[in-house]
Order: C-alpha cells, then sequence, then structure tokens
C-alpha cells in the first residue's frame, strides 16, 4: 500500500514541476527509511518514464534493522508476538508487497523476506543512498525484549548489545555514505539538535554536504577527491554512549539525565563482575566513555 501511495504523490506531483528537479530526495525513519530502501529504485524508474532527468537519492534514518536472534513460534497471532522475520513474512502474504525485482531475483520463491533488510537489499540498489543508524539502537533493543530503564538487565542481554553494535558496523561497512554513532537512541534526523551528533568530528550536515558534493562531481565525470570531507563515518568505539555526543539516556520518572553506568546498575547488572565497575581504576568502560573511544 504505501508503494502505491508513493507513486500516487509523484504522478501529483508531475504537473507542479517535479520533472524540472535536479535531485528527488526520498527520506525516511524507522520502518520509513526501511521504506525507502524498498521504493527508491521504482521512484526513479517512474520519473525516468515521465521523461524527468532527476537524480533520485535516498536517506534511510534508523532503518538499517538486523535479523532478530529470538526464536519465537512460527505461527505468532500477532505482529507484537512475532520476530520482524516472521512478520515481515506475514505482511507480504496479507498484502502481497511490492519487492524491488532485483533484489527478489536473488532469493527463491519464499524467501523474498530478506529484501525488507538493508544489507541484503543495499547491493542490488543503484540509487544514491546516504543511511544514519544508531549502532545501538533501541527498536532493535525492543525486538530483543531489552528495555533500558524499564527490567532488569541480564549478562546474556548485555553481552547482546555489545554484540549488537559489532554486527551493525560490519552490515554497513560496504555502504558508501553512512553516519553510524555509537549511541543509544532512535531516529536522528527528527531531533531538533540533529545538528549536534558527531562522528569523528564531523556531525551529520557536514556529512551530507560532503556527499552531496561528491556526487555533483561524479556527475562532471570529475576524478578529483574530495579531500576533508568525508561521509563514510562510522564510530570507531566499542561501547554504546562511548561517543560524546550521543542523545543523553534519561530517568523516566525523575528525568534527570543518567550515565550509562547508573542506567546498567538500576536494570540489576553487576558492574564489579563484568569489570565495569566505575570505582575501580581500569574500568574500560568508564574511560571510553569519557574520553570519546
Amino acid at each position: 500500500m504505501g508503494s502505491l501511495i508513493i507513486q500516487e504523490v509523484i504522478k501529483d506531483l508531475t504537473p507542479k514541476g517535479i520533472k524540472q528537479a535536479k535531485v528527488v530526495m526520498l527520506a525516511g525513519t524507522s520502518a520509513g527509511g526501511t521504506g525507502v530502501l524498498l521504493n527508491i529504485e521504482k521512484v526513479s524508474s517512474q520519473l525516468e518514464q515521465l521523461g524527468a532527468e532527476a537524480q533520485v537519492r535516498g536517506l534511510v534514518d534508523s532503518g538499517w534493522f538486523l535479523e532478530s536472534k529470538q526464536q519465537k513460534a512460527p505461527e505468532c497471532p500477532d505482529s507484537i508476538s512475532c520476530t520482524p522475520t516472521d512478520a515481515i513474512k506475514k505482511g507480504l502474504r496479507l498484502w502481497n508487497g511490492m519487492i524491488p525485482e532485483k533484489c527478489r531475483q536473488q532469493y527463491k520463491r519464499g524467501e523474498e523476506w530478506h529484501c525488507f533488510f538493508g544489507h541484503k537489499l543495499y547491493s542490488s540498489l543503484t540509487s544514491p543512498l546516504f543511511v544514519v543508524q544508531w549502532l545501538f539502537d533501541e527498536e532493535q533493543l525492543r525486538v530483543e525484549n531489552i528495555y533500558l530503564g524499564g527490567q532488569t538487565l541480564s549478562e546474556q542481554q548485555w553481552t547482546y548489545m555489545q554484540n549488537l553494535g559489532k554486527e551493525l558496523k560490519n552490515s554497513l561497512k560496504d555502504v558508501t555514505a553512512v553516519f553510524a554513532p555509537s549511541c543509544l537512541s532512535h531516529t536522528l534526523i527528527t531531533k531538533s539538535n540533529w545538528m549536534d551528533f558527531q562522528v569523528k568530528g564531523t556531525s551529520l550536515s557536514r556529512a551530507l554536504q560532503c556527499w552531496d558534493k561528491s556526487l555533483q562531481e561524479a556527475n562532471k565525470n570529475s576524478k578529483t577527491a574530495l579531500k576533508g570531507c568525508p561521509f563514510h563515518l562510522i564510530d570507531n568505539c566499542q561501547w554504546p554512549q562511548c561517543n560524546p555526543t550521543c542523545p543523553a539516556l534519561i530517568d523516566q520518572t525523575t528525568r534527570q539525565e543518567l550515565t550509562l553506568l547508573q542506567v546498567l546498575a538500576a536494570m540489576g547488572l553487576d558492574l564489579q563482575k563484568l569489570g565495569l565497575d566505575p570505582k575501580g581504576e581500569g574500568s574500560h568502560l568508564t574511560g571510553m566513555v569519557s574520553n570519546g573511544g
């Protein structure tokens, strides 16, 4: 249904001058970001058929998900009790979901759900794409039944959180344009202070500007490298909140700002046992959080 709505929006914009545009940006956050991944090639093809010469670009914010590690019943009764993979399978059956053709061809019948995951779909896309993704996405954690501040946290869940950052980094390494801070949050471009966040000293606005310049140079067939203008930015530090520009963690009851260690302790994690005791010398996490990794 969403794909059909986008097609109709493009049709409505045709008499309003969209065919004269040089660039059309398709942007979305969370599930809307996944929608960008799924529809960008279709929009590009539609504009081409209309005779437009616009370059279609995509901005995906917090829509780059990984498959869940949770093993839930395959016959889950509703989307809440389903893993994302099972929910996607049900949705494809019920709504006859539209899958990008190039990606669909890579999978056998019944396996098309893979194309809803950015790291499976990305290689089949030809339109320029910029991915904005927190390395410790709260929605990804929620799928694994991890709610920061809302429950106890087991050692296994803490280990999963650490591994999530590594897995997301690995899935983004071949993405041409990416901005991935090592933070606990969900969605970025809709935050009022979105320009404050940085990766390796570069803000998202600067990275987007550099990406735009690189695409302009590519259209001119220029071979000049954009030195000092990066747009592939993934935090090196390994821990949640190790980037000093991360959004603050807020206690939902007192509305007071908390450190990551305070949140973990409040959730019952034995910090000393895990070598995270802030009072101990050589607390690796404390050092990394204080110096930004």
